[in-house]
């Protein structure tokens, strides 16, 4: 017996209403650079990080134990591998959130988002290098965001901000990440290997605060905005709706709008800080762009 077919009205509102989800995920995202930079006003970097990273794991944690506790109805065997596995991509997140956090002393918002969305390119990039051909678009791509990191980064006379090497740095690990993430998530539980790494990162991000940086309870008080738009929102609110939203959508979809991440960023820089990015640096935000949907894309399979 044939399944009922769904009408195309019904489908195209659910295609919408995933699509809004996404977008706004990647606008909470990008709305986020620009709390990362105000929180520095009154705490460190690494500071600023761990509070964050932990705040979010809090905001997480109660569908953890929702689901049965960290490691109910789990062999011992798979409860180590998913410790293991979870203290990885910890360790992986805590270097790029970093490297991204301490680079926004040195740069500007709207730089930071469209260097960080090189990730989406580089993905690909290393999943060619580790065995697959490299495509012909794919080099396009590649050549697409080497132009536009240049107009982005390289200053007419140039020289480019070391902020801007801390982000290139950072969207390699998030690469790293994303690549890591997709691997593991196949043989754990994505939720707690969530909460795991979100409490490994901000436990050494801690650590590094209390090497490098003054902590003070006056300094957190009045970075707590900063704190919970990063905490709460970035990680708790948009991770959730990023879960709900890719349950119909395809990955190569979803990452085209997650890549709206750099312009969101543009937009809160622009708005909130005063930033600008001058016709030269919104050439080298567009060719990052088209880089991104270009590495993204992929031709319809023929109908059987």
């Amino acid at each position: 017996m044939s399944a009922p077919l769904t009408p195309p009205a019904a489908t195209a509102r659910s295609t919408l209403r995933t699509d809004l989800l996404m977008i706004l995920t990647a606008a909470i995202w990008g709305s986020t650079f620009v709390a990362q930079q105000m929180g520095m006003d009154t705490v460190g970097p690494f500071t600023y990080t761990a509070a964050r990273l932990l705040l979010g794991a809090l905001m997480v944690a109660p569908l953890w134990f929702w689901r049965g506790g960290p490691f109910a109805a789990m062999p011992v065997t798979e409860s180590r591998g998913c410790i293991g596995a979870g203290v990885l991509l910890g360790l992986v997140l805590f270097i790029a959130i970093n490297l991204q956090q301490v680079g926004l002393l040195g740069t500007s918002v709207s730089n930071a988002g469209f260097i960080t969305g090189l990730y989406v390119v580089l993905v690909p990039v290393m999943m060619r290098l580790g065995g697959a051909s490299v495509s012909t678009q794919l080099w396009g791509a590649v050549a697409l965001s080497a132009a536009g990191l240049y107009f982005l980064s390289v200053k007419p006379d140039a020289s480019i901000a070391a902020g801007d090497w801390l982000q290139l740095g950072g969207a390699m690990l998030w690469a790293v990440h994303v690549l890591l993430v997709g691997h593991l998530a196949r043989r754990h539980d994505p939720l707690r290997l969530s909460v795991l790494q979100y409490l490994v990162a901000g436990a050494l991000s801690w650590v590094a605060a209390i090497w490098r940086e003054p902590i003070s309870l006056d300094g957190l008080v009045q970075a707590g905005g900063a704190i919970a738009w990063g905490g709460i929102l970035s990680i708790g609110v948009a991770y959730t709706l990023q879960v709900i939203a890719q349950r119909e959508a395809r990955a190569s979809h979803a990452a085209i709008i997650y890549s709206s991440e750099g312009v969101f960023s543009a937009i809160g820089g622009w708005l909130v800080l005063g930033e600008s990015l001058g016709l030269r640096g919104w050439g080298g935000a567009g060719l990052l762009l088209a880089a991104m949907l270009l590495a993204q894309w992929q031709r319809e399979p023929a109908s059987p």
